[in-house]
């Protein structure tokens, strides 16, 4: 008697600790498949890309090619991910949600 046998789970990208080792999306602290996905949508392929962006734009951008308003967590973790790969330390998301209420108030 056979048994089914399971193909391998993939496995999830490591985290990188820093922009230089950054190679996927996926590895960017804070961005996980779904997130990725808008990134790719919004025309951002590989992580150093991000570091040129300005993350209100991303965000306002993700909006419009969606059709409908973000989560303003979604501007914090786009903050979160330029940030870093501009060469800040890796940070939780929601570190950013002051800086973001203090910049673009509610949006």
């Amino acid at each position: 008697m056979r048994t089914a046998t399971r193909p391998p789970k993939a496995l999830k990208p490591l985290k990188a600790r820093s922009a230089a080792e950054c190679e996927a999306l996926e590895q960017l602290p804070n961005i996980g498949p779904s997130l990725a996905a808008d990134l790719r949508l919004l025309g951002v392929l590989h992580p150093r890309e991000l570091a040129s962006k300005d993350a209100f734009v991303l965000y306002q951008g993700l909006c419009a090619r969606t059709g409908r308003r973000q989560d303003p967590c979604v501007l914090d973790t786009f903050m979160a991910a330029t940030d870093f790969m501009r060469g800040a330390e890796p940070r939780p998301w929601w570190t950013y949600t002051a800086q973001r209420k203090a910049v673009y108030g509610s949006v």
